[in-house]
């Protein structure tokens, strides 16, 4: 709020005009620099020296000399036409060719099979000085780390398998089902597995995260079944190598299937009816929605995404 409503009636000119004639002490010399007329400065002066309730300058023979106030609002009126033009030009924008920058994303393997790679061949096509680290995703969203900056980015699997965090801005970034995968000399013959079928057949499950649960047992137990792991693997790339040469099934991301399975090796069929599908999930912390080196990196996430969608 302003001391005095006679401040209400100054404009961004009157302070332009207070600065110029504090620093050229010239009436005429500001009109020609303001490209405003000397009637025009004079009427802006009137105003400055109402609403300040001072004379500011005093007409001497070597030009305009300011008065004490007027040398003590000088920096103020500087710096308040400062953020005038800062709030014109709006935050500076990331230039990623400008220098060497590290984004530290925490994702499951999903993201780094299928998403990752994409973006670094864009990066090094684009000759960009970006650098990646990648976080292992642990039990849940790790909303503190986004939090405090330590992690620019969260990619997790939706909807629903983590805990929601009111703090943090998410968006979609993809949808994928599952199917299942075989050796080849083990496929089963229909293009699609019962229940019976499925719980039947002994499974290698590749943990996409550390936990207990997972959509493929949580599923299972609605339907009053459970299924046999005979092994858990780190990666998906394992899982594979565990089911080669045996009749256990593995069940994966059709987007990972097409990615990772040779048909020379590996047959798949749909998954029982009923299985549900998946999301790929983006989040992050609302302090960095507006940063624009983040929204950069979201921006180039998406679009991986897009054309992935679109293949």
């Amino acid at each position: 709020m302003l001391n005095s409503n006679l401040l209400r009636k100054l404009d961004m000119q009157d302070l332009m005009v207070f600065v110029a004639v504090y620093e050229q002490s010239s009436v005429t010399d500001v009109s020609e620099a303001l490209f405003v007329s000397q009637s025009t400065v004079s009427y802006c002066l009137k105003k400055l020296r109402t609403s300040f309730e001072d004379e500011l300058f005093i007409n001497t023979r070597t030009g305009m000399r300011p008065t004490y106030k007027a040398d003590g609002m000088y920096s103020h009126v500087q710096k308040i036409l400062e953020s005038i033009n800062l709030c014109h030009a709006g935050p500076p924008v990331f230039d990623p060719t400008a220098q060497a920058v590290t984004f530290n994303i925490c994702a499951p393997e999903y993201f780094e099979q299928l998403i990752l790679p994409r973006m670094l061949k864009r990066f090094d096509f684009d000759d960009l000085p970006v650098m990646v680290n990648m976080h292992k995703f642990e039990t849940d969203v790790p909303a503190d780390e986004l939090r405090d900056g330590s992690l620019d980015l969260v990619i997790c699997f939706g909807p629903h398998f983590h805990r929601q965090h009111a703090d943090l801005k998410s968006r979609m970034l993809l949808e994928d089902d599952l199917v299942c995968v075989f050796d080849k000399r083990a496929t089963p013959l229909e293009p699609r597995l019962s229940l019976k079928a499925f719980t039947e057949r002994r499974h290698v499950f590749p943990t996409p995260w550390m936990s207990t649960t997972n959509m493929v047992d949580g599923w299972l137990a609605r339907q009053a079944q459970k299924r046999q792991i005979v092994a858990r693997s780190n990666s998906y790339s394992a899982a594979l190598k565990m089911i080669t040469g045996t009749d256990f099934i593995l069940t994966l991301p059709r987007r990972i299937q097409r990615l990772l399975t040779n048909d020379a090796v590996f047959n798949h069929c749909e998954a029982p009816n009923g299985l549900p599908g998946f999301t790929l999930d983006m989040q992050w912390s609302r302090n960095a929605d507006q940063d624009s080196a983040n929204l950069w990196l979201r921006e180039q996430v998406i679009k991986t995404c897009s054309e992935l969608e679109a293949a």
